[in-house]
């Protein structure tokens, strides 16, 4: 009698549960991730337009740029 090598059909059922139970973790994680990414440049782009402001007002008398 020969005996057939390979996977029953429930153990690739739990490797699929298993591989499911970690995607619907970590998806989340990296798109809370992703967010806070998006505000720490929104930070640094506004600190960056500070000091750009500031640096008009240095070259310029203390003036500020008016702006439309």
């Amino acid at each position: 009698m020969s005996t057939k090598k390979g996977f029953t059909l429930i153990e690739l059922l739990i490797v699929v549960v298993i591989i499911g139970i970690l995607a619907a973790i970590a998806i989340p994680k990296f798109a809370n991730t992703k967010d806070k990414a998006y505000v720490a440049q929104m930070k640094s782009d506004l600190r960056n337009m500070a000091t750009y402001e500031e640096q008009y007002a240095a070259d310029n008398g203390g003036a500020y740029f008016g702006g439309t």
